[in-house]
């Protein structure tokens, strides 16, 4: 028996933060964000809005989507580094949510590779028969430890919420493989500094502003464009697959960039490797579900496809799933909404090349 995805969803904040509108915030301008990360905008969650409440909402999606009712629900894993507290964990917070009482219930913390791992240890709980149907869901408001006043960090992230439900099937397809991988000695890399046991919350802590994201950013990018290639050859390999089966890669969106040097690196064309970067920024351990959620409503995978879900993070972390899509593609037709939000990104990408071109033009 193999776990296979049965359910997807997501969700994001209806505010959007755009890069003109962090240049009045911090000295920076949209063709040095898009240059550097290839980040146009990011959603930001209200006042009201959590981790749990945005996890809510997509595992509600994934539930209706998969024909699973809450109580059909055996555990709930919810990755996140942003959880609404220490403790209780999030993931019983959504569960009391949803209703979902027969379910167990916990937080998976691996940074921006949570929702690789949390997948990971679902798939194997449901292959050992310890459970019939996991809710995993990866859902972040880093807009709460971000720093504002950072042009380094605060251009990168965003808040969002993806889920995905997992029950037993054959093993023709579903879930083939998975490699989970960490390096401790690179914690210092990319961390959250105050607020646990090592330095709790104190005048210092909070005048110091170590309450935000630190990060060295050059360090974890030449990590990151050397273990997202690696990984997805080992995960490859141990489901006896090879780059060119690939149907879709969707890496973690955490800039541009990483994601151009991995393409390279594993030899594949951009129709073959998702982005939606530019829209939603790094939402951290929501990157991967949140696109994934998104390329299926495009049509982008139906039953044989073979997909990669390829993440890294704080810890240092990484890792890969490697799946045989089996569910058929969606038949809807786009609504008014998408319809309409397509025209504002492409109105905004060409704002932003009218802009570099009037740039060009006047030096």
């Amino acid at each position: 028996m193999r776990a296979h995805v049965v359910g997807w969803g997501k969700y994001v904040p209806d505010r959007v933060l755009t890069n003109d509108d962090l240049a009045r915030m911090v000295d920076t301008s949209d063709e040095w964000i898009v240059t550097r990360t290839g980040i146009r905008q990011r959603r930001i969650a209200e006042e009201g809005e959590t981790t749990a409440t945005m996890a809510v909402q997509a595992a509600r999606q994934a539930l209706e989507g998969a024909g699973v009712s809450p109580g059909q629900v055996d555990v709930i894993i919810v990755a996140t580094a942003t959880p609404d507290y220490l403790f209780p964990s999030t993931a019983c917070l959504v569960q009391d949510a949803l209703g979902a009482t027969r379910a167990a219930a916990f937080d998976l913390a691996a940074g921006c590779t949570g929702f690789v791992y949390a997948l990971a240890v679902a798939v194997a709980m449901v292959e050992a028969g310890a459970v019939r149907t996991a809710l995993v869901i990866g859902s972040e408001t880093l807009s709460r430890i971000t720093d504002w006043t950072d042009r380094n960090t605060c251009v990168l992230f965003g808040d969002g919420a993806g889920a995905v439900v997992l029950q037993g099937g054959p093993d023709d397809g579903g879930v083939l493989s998975a490699v989970l991988s960490a390096d401790g000695s690179g914690a210092d890399l990319l961390m959250l500094p105050a607020g646990g046991s090592r330095l709790p919350a104190s005048h210092h802590t909070v005048s110091e502003r170590l309450h935000f994201i630190k990060m060295q950013g050059r360090d974890v990018f030449r990590f990151a464009v050397r273990v997202i290639p690696t990984a997805t050859r080992e995960v490859l390999r141990r489901a006896g697959l090879s780059p060119d089966d690939i149907t879709l890669l969707i890496p973690h969106q955490a800039n541009g960039r990483i994601i151009e040097s991995a393409m390279k690196d594993l030899k594949l064309p951009p129709e073959k490797v998702y982005n939606n970067l530019e829209r939603y920024g790094n939402t951290s351990a929501a990157s991967i579900p949140v696109a994934l959620c998104e390329a299926v409503e495009e049509g982008r995978l139906g039953p044989g496809d073979i997909v990669i879900c390829v993440g890294f993070g704080a810890g240092l972390t990484w890792g890969a799933v490697a799946i045989r899509w089996t569910r058929p593609r969606p038949v809807a037709a786009p609504t008014w909404r998408q319809f309409l939000r397509r025209l504002i990104y492409l109105w905004a990408a060409l704002r932003s090349w009218l802009r570099r071109l009037w740039w060009w033009i006047r030096t």
